[in-house]
Parts: C-alpha cells; structure tokens; sequence
C-alpha cells in the first residue's frame, strides 16, 4: 500500500469515527431527559420504573463506548502531559506511534477477543434483564461494547499511521 493509500485510509477512519462521535454525543442529552422523567416519577408521583433505571446506565454506556475513538482521534484522552508536554513534535510522534503499538492496540485486541464471543453467546441465549420489568435485549449493550472496541482499534492504527507518516516526513500534521 502506497503512502498515500496509507494517508487516505487513516483519514477515512478519523472520518468515520468522528461522524460516529458527533452523532452520539445526542445521546447525553435523551440520558438526561430520561434521568429526569425518572426522578419526577420517583419522587413526584411514588412511581419508581427498573425500565428507566436500566435505560439510564445503557445510554450512558453506549455514548461512552461510541465516543471513545472519536476522543482518541481529537487527542482529549487522558494522558501524562508531564513528560508529553515537552518532547518535540518527533518526540511525540514517536511516543504516540510506541503507545499504538505496544499497548493501546494490543489492548483492545486482546479484550475484543474476549468480547466478541461473549456477545454472540449473548445473542444466541436472548439475554435479557433478570429485573421482572427490565429491558429485553441484553446483547444489544454487548454488541456497543464490541462496536466501541473496534472503533477503538480501528482509530489506535490511524494514529499509529499518522505518527509514522510523519516520522518518514511524508505529513507535516
């Protein structure tokens, strides 16, 4: 694959997961609606709904896993700017590239792994809330975190081609 093939491809993934990001940062405010509706019935009207509880912690897991790539790509993830804040563009380059390599992308690999079959064996059982009332569907939240990892691991090999485009002086950003 050419360098510019390489280029066009990490950019095709930043694209996407930043498509995907946007979109799913609408999901914060349908989580507070539903928090609210959950707090008038519960204190207002001595109502409470496991529907609502449930509902709650999978919009916030699902905007949080579709979100992870796209907080990667804007590099507003956590770091140590300690050491990071003054090593040169090269030096950052170079940690970013290591960091792919060495842990973040044998990370995700590692847990999607581990993740996909426990969605599939989700979906094959039909898992839904042991709440009597609760959400059908459990393998819908599994199927996010699968989702989210992937995005992840696709978005830690553009970084590492970005990084290393730049070390070979073929990207000047």
């Amino acid at each position: 694959m050419s360098l510019s093939r390489l280029d066009r491809f990490a950019r095709a993934i930043d694209a996407v997961n930043a498509r995907v990001g946007d979109f799913s940062n609408w999901i914060y405010p349908i989580l507070m609606l539903v928090i609210v509706v959950n707090v008038v019935s519960r204190y207002g009207f001595n109502r409470g709904f496991i529907e609502f509880e449930e509902i709650q912690w999978h919009l916030y897991s699902v905007g949080f896993l579709l979100c992870m790539a796209w907080t990667y790509a804007r590099n507003e993830h956590v770091r140590v700017d300690i050491f990071h804040a003054n090593l040169t563009p090269r030096g950052k380059a170079w940690v970013e590239l290591i960091g792919c390599l060495a842990l973040l992308l044998p990370f995700t690999i590692s847990v999607l792994w581990f993740s996909v079959p426990y969605f599939i064996q989700s979906v094959e059982f039909n898992e839904r809330s042991e709440m009597p009332g609760g959400l059908p569907a459990r393998y819908v939240i599994k199927g996010f975190l699968t989702i989210g990892l992937l995005m992840l691991t696709a978005q830690g090999v553009s970084v590492a081609i970005q990084n290393a485009l730049f070390l070979l002086g073929y990207r000047r950003d």
